[in-house]
């Protein structure tokens, strides 16, 4: 008998990734999907898992790695739908009214980093880890939480982005959350550091200071997790952790910041803020693992 297939949807802000597979060692098919308004991008969505299934065979359950807010809870009148968004037309959005009457299919929803935090303890980062924080740094800046081998919910999921930090000594830049300004992901995400530097951060050569700024606050998120959920590992994913140099730069600066008052983390913060081992998979794997959980 071969073993159950299992649908997945990453949806983030700028695509839908979706794959229908077991895992990291079999993802049969999968397909990106460019977000336009909701309907046109959640028919898309419909239209590739009826295809994929017709060729592979039935999905067991659909598991939603989303971008947020999200209402998580079952007893909310509007469970399964995305809140109050910056991202037009999508505030209000149905996903598992609209998936489950599509597809008929079993549906687990989750933010994006509890999804790919999920993925990297079955297979990836955190894998034997109990307690882990998964962020991830691009157009957004989000963090997903596990304690006790249970991810982190409360009266919604928690909004770690929008932090507020101390801003760096003589640091001008306003930030540009639309809500907070110089929150987190106001001064820090990817298109803080655009607006900040005026160009793609992608063409930041090593040695700008954009580089040494980021790692700072970066650093100072690091320090706030470490207080506030004692996990064993920090890791962070997201496009703007592609740029590797930064890693040892946030780490120097964590353990400025901490200041000793873990005990001494010199030797082990290599080993405790660490890069997502499962890349721009992560959320889709982190859907498999979802749809894997019911």
């Amino acid at each position: 008998m071969s073993a159950p297939l299992y649908a997945g949807i990453d949806a983030g802000g700028t695509e839908f990734k979706c794959v229908l597979g077991e895992g990291p060692e079999r993802v049969l098919v999968q397909d990106r999907i460019a977000v336009a308004e909701p309907e046109a991008t959640l028919a898309a969505c419909a239209a590739f898992f009826r295809r994929a299934m017709a060729e592979q065979g039935a999905a067991s359950a659909l598991g939603i790695a989303s971008f947020g807010p999200l209402d998580l809870r079952p007893d909310s009148p509007g469970f399964g739908r995305i809140a109050s968004t910056p991202k037009p037309l999508w505030s209000g959005t149905d996903l598992v009214g609209y998936f489950r009457e599509q597809l008929g299919l079993p549906i687990r929803l989750d933010t994006d980093v509890n999804g790919a935090l999920l993925a990297e303890q079955r297979w990836g980062a955190a894998a034997g880890l109990h307690s882990a924080v998964y962020v991830t740094v691009g157009t957004g800046i989000g963090a997903g939480a596990m304690i006790d081998g249970r991810l982190l919910h409360g009266a919604m999921h928690p909004e770690a982005g929008h932090m507020r930090l101390a801003k760096y000594e003589n640091d001008p830049f306003s930030g540009v959350c639309p809500y907070h300004g110089a929150c987190l992901e106001g001064l820090a995400s990817g298109p803080a550091l655009a607006q900040r530097w005026q160009q793609n951060p992608k063409a930041l050569p090593e040695h700008h200071p954009a580089w040494a700024l980021e790692a700072h606050y970066l650093a100072a998120m690091c320090v706030n997790l470490a207080l506030l959920y004692s996990p064993q590992r920090i890791i962070l994913g997201g496009g703007v952790m592609q740029r590797v140099h930064l890693f040892p730069l946030i780490r120097r600066a964590y353990l400025a910041q901490i200041n000793g008052y873990l005990g001494d983390q010199s030797d082990t913060v290599a080993d405790f803020i660490v890069p997502a081992a499962l890349g721009d998979m992560a959320g889709a794997l982190g859907a498999i693992a979802l749809a894997q959980s019911l």
